[in-house]
């Protein structure tokens, strides 16, 4: 178990206490996204955590919430009930075990800024997203050479139990994406709301 993994067993009976009520609105705004399906397509929750989404999902899609830390999944699995369109595995969202281009949406909720290598990470929410599919991400991330020296000075330290506060998500490569939306979410704009589109197979 690793350090992180540790920390979020501890933290996983408070979590809810402490996240749900300041990020509710702009989970709903992000999930909004998700289109009424068309046919039964599959949803991808990299880092479900506790289940902070699990409310507001829409009907009609298949669900996998995937999460390295067990006491997390307890949470979640709480807040399924008896929902029988999610399912929950323990994984790590940086070394997916999924095959290629399986999911129509991938779901990024407070995950990036988490991981220890958010690039791993990206890559591999692209590598199983479909062509024409999409990434819904929420996260905190510092604006391009912003100076932010606490954010910056604190973030080794708290990446360890909690979350980064040093990322850029323009540092970040993603040549088969598109960013279709990228705006304030919340404080100030510290957490945003970004749409990655990846486009159809050209032939």
């Amino acid at each position: 178990m690793t350090v992180l993994q540790r920390s979020y067993t501890l933290w996983a009976p408070f979590y809810n206490k402490m996240v749900a009520a300041p990020t509710e609105l702009a989970r709903q705004r992000s999930l909004a996204q998700l289109e009424q399906p068309r046919q039964a397509e599959g949803v991808l929750l990299c880092g479900i955590g506790s289940g902070l989404d699990i409310p507001y999902l829409p009907q009609g899609y298949h669900y996998v919430g995937i999460d390295i830390t067990w006491a997390m999944l307890r949470q979640a699995q709480a807040a399924i009930h008896n929902q029988e369109n999610i399912i929950l595995h323990q994984g790590d969202v940086m070394q997916l075990p999924y095959p290629d281009q399986c999911f129509q949406f991938v779901i990024m909720h407070l995950i990036l800024a988490v991981v220890a290598q958010p690039q791993l990470a990206l890559d591999e929410a692209s590598r199983v997203l479909k062509p024409g599919g999409k990434i819904l991400i929420l996260d905190k991330f510092l604006q391009p050479k912003q100076w932010a020296p606490l954010r910056r000075w604190l973030s080794p330290w708290l990446g360890k139990i909690a979350t980064r506060t040093d990322v850029v998500f323009e540092e970040l490569s993603y040549p088969n994406l598109i960013v279709v939306n990228n705006s304030p979410a919340l404080a100030r704009g510290w957490f945003r709301q970004i749409l990655l589109y990846k486009p159809p197979i050209s032939r």
